[in-house]
């Protein structure tokens, strides 16, 4: 059997919810009706609504600021349902102990972790003791579940949120295989511009989503696993001596988009540099960063950073416009090395473009970040964050390094290479 390819999920940020008293009903409201908007059957629309109000009340219970992620994820066969809760502390000393059923520090029957992770077809945790826990499950079908347990699991997931008071993050984050036309984009070749583009598709609002309208004042499982880190995964066909490894891998692509500003005029550049990022031809950072410059023209701008990952050569290429942080991380030393953008702004003034090159490590994970996220963030300060999924990688480092002052937004890819 010829390698297998793991999938490259397209997300879509639908509503973070923020620690209050009526967060567990409404996010479980929320999850229940997207549940159903996408296709799931009455039976696994209640299992997701279970596992949703069971983070939710974990979340208001035990946790220190924090807040609950609900979006959809898809590729273009299916679509499903994923969420992710982040907070401040006390973490978890032990985490396997806290997934055990029956475990309980609040007099309480103790199921709600243990029940997540069995209900949803991907789970995993990651908690610093004292500082602060990130948690995400994602759900499918049953026939979803079937083809994503022989494909494994996705190397490149992303996290936007928007600045306070906003509701239109201007950061975004897009991932292709190299050489393979992103979903739709065989059909929309011709040129897009900014000032000719439809607006993006409006997210699905709070009214849409709980039924409710907002007030004035804005008041199954295959692989029954559980690993001690807190992850569990369906278990994947054997797909040779190192999953998704060898010189069969085709390369990854990864695009961010910080657009200038905040608000709906700057969310429209980040979505129209991800139109343009899926519906070029170009193979090589240099030449996609081109395709979006011409794409920015006339509207906002941005600042734009492309890679292109090559596994079997062991190299990262990399062109960037404009202040988004790009890191090649070591997981097993914890170095971090710095690529480093030209200035400008794309859309605007383009600087000569070149592509650099970068050793990955084994194992290595590249992380893009806007300013919305500080560098000084470590990854010998996060320990073990890089053995767990993109997602759970990069909710950790939102939470730890993310400011609330400016949109926010990090990708990591990641894989066995």
């Amino acid at each position: 059997m010829g390698s297998l390819i793991p999938p490259v999920l397209v997300a879509e940020d639908v509503v973070w919810l923020r620690d209050q008293e009526a967060l567990p009903t409404a996010a479980r409201v929320a999850a229940a009706s997207l549940a159903r908007r996408i296709g799931f059957d009455e039976p696994r629309c209640a299992e997701v609504a279970l596992a949703v109000s069971e983070a939710a009340t974990n979340l208001r219970k035990y946790a220190v600021d924090g807040a609950f992620l609900l979006r959809t994820v898809r590729t273009p066969s299916d679509a499903g349902l994923e969420f992710v809760t982040t907070d401040e502390g006390p973490g978890m000393a032990d985490v396997a102990y806290a997934l055990a059923d029956g475990t309980s520090t609040s007099g309480t029957l103790g199921i709600g972790l243990g029940a997540i992770s069995r209900l949803a077809d991907f789970f995993d945790l990651h908690s610093l003791p004292g500082r602060g826990t990130v948690l995400t499950a994602r759900f499918w079908t049953k026939e979803a579940a079937r083809r994503f347990a022989v494909q494994g699991s996705p190397v490149v997931e992303g996290l936007t949120r928007a600045i306070t008071g906003e509701d239109v993050c201007g950061d975004a984050w897009a991932a292709r295989r190299a050489g393979v036309p992103a979903e739709g984009g065989g059909d929309r070749r011709q040129a897009r511009t900014l000032s000719s583009a439809a607006p993006p598709e409006a997210p699905l609002g709070w009214a849409q989503l709980t039924g409710f309208r907002r007030t004035a004042d804005g008041s199954r499982h295959t692989d029954d696993r559980l690993y001690a880190d807190g992850s569990r995964h369906r278990a994947a066909a054997p797909p040779g001596p190192r999953a998704g490894s060898g010189g069969d891998e085709p390369a990854l692509l990864v695009l961010f988009c910080d657009g200038l500003g905040h608000g709906p005029l700057a969310g429209r550049a980040a979505q129209a540099a991800v139109a343009a990022f899926r519906d070029s031809d170009a193979q090589q950072p240099d030449a996609l960063l081109m395709d979006v410059h011409k794409a920015l023209r006339g509207g906002r701008g941005g600042a734009v950073a492309v890679v292109r990952i090559e596994p079997a050569e062991r190299s990262v290429y990399f062109c960037g416009v404009g202040n988004v942080s790009t890191f090649v991380v070591d997981p097993a030393t914890g170095t971090r090395r710095s690529l480093s953008s030209a200035p400008g702004i794309v859309g605007h003034h383009l600087p000569t473009l070149r592509s650099v090159r970068q050793e990955l490590p084994r194992d290595g994970a590249v992380i893009m970040h806007s300013d919305g996220l500080t560098e000084r963030w470590q990854a010998t300060a996060l320990p073990g964050f890089l053995e767990h999924s993109p997602l759970v990688a990069a909710a950790q480092l939102l939470r730890e390094a993310g400011v609330r002052r400016d949109d926010a937004g990090v990708v990591v890819a990641k894989g066995p290479w």
